[in-house]
């Protein structure tokens, strides 16, 4: 039985990493809310990760707004906090597998993105991230773990699921960017991808390295609209297409986030469901 902890477990993903930790029996849990564990503390940091043989980091801060104007806060966070983390696993030799993000690219392909493929975010949120996954190469190279992920969402927390069916009982039209494509991902798919994940590392049938937590298949967030509608016997037409330009917020958003998935079929790991599938199951659980 191995010994993990969870940081950030009490978000929309660390509530999920929970469920499946517990449901599955075969794992000594440590949950740590950001209250109970600030991750740019170093002393705080090495006195929790000391005893667990895998750490998750699911702490982060996901204001991509807001990190415009307070890049400096978000990368002490995304940065210097996961360098805290992969240091103390470091020193212990325990496993991290971290959860990182589309943004670390441009945003600007016509293909899914490889693991590989260079990196070169477009925001200020998307640097502080990037610091956080170059700290973990850099400090736990033969048990690192980054899990980018990307278009997130879940039961237990804010997304733009929950907005948009929050807004079809306010409004009768939705305006929604046509223009940005990605993978619209349930939280609850991709922790239970993490958990497998930091079995298999444990076990050691999986390579460190970067992999991409995403569900399959693409759509914009128009086609996301209409089909979280449509899933509510909603007419989705109601929603309608607009620019990004329409749309002006203070952090430049990625026009194309699509990652690729090459590398869970050598950990022996299944690559998450279509998007659509995923929403279809999510709406089926969870309080909506």
């Amino acid at each position: 039985m191995s010994a993990v902890l969870v940081t950030g477990a009490a978000g929309m993903l660390g509530q999920d990493l929970l469920a499946v930790l517990h449901g599955s029996g075969a794992h000594k849990v440590t949950a740590r809310t950001r209250a109970e564990l600030d991750i740019t503390d170093p002393a705080s940091v090495a006195a929790s990760v000391a005893g667990h043989d895998v750490v998750i980091n699911a702490a982060a801060w996901t204001d991509v707004d807001a990190a415009e104007t307070r890049e400096q806060e978000a990368t002490a966070v995304n940065g210097a906090g996961v360098a805290n983390l992969a240091a103390g696993c470091a020193e212990t030799g325990a496993r991290l597998i971290h959860v990182s993000t589309d943004y670390v690219f441009a945003g600007d392909a016509t293909v899914p993105y490889a693991e590989d493929a260079p990196t070169d975010p477009i925001n200020a949120y998307g640097r502080s991230k990037l610091a956080g996954e170059t700290a973990v190469r850099r400090l736990t190279p033969d048990g690192g773990y980054v899990v980018r992920t990307a278009w997130l969402y879940g039961a237990h927390g804010p997304n733009f699921v929950k907005t948009m069916l929050r807004l079809a009982g306010e409004r009768e039209q939705l305006d929604v960017v046509d223009d940005q494509h990605g993978q619209p991902t349930w939280s609850f798919a991709l922790a239970q991808q993490l958990v497998a994940l930091a079995d298999a590392a444990v076990a050691g049938r999986a390579a460190p390295g970067i992999y991409h937590g995403t569900a399959a298949g693409e759509t914009t967030w128009y086609g996301l609209a209409r089909a979280a509608l449509a899933e509510r016997g909603l007419d989705p037409d109601r929603v309608r297409p607009i620019t990004s330009e329409r749309f002006q917020r203070p952090a430049r958003r990625p026009t194309y986030s699509v990652l690729g998935h090459g590398r869970w079929a050598a950990a022996g790991i299944d690559v998450q469901p279509h998007w659509r599938a995923g929403l279809t199951e999510a709406l089926r659980h969870g309080d909506w």
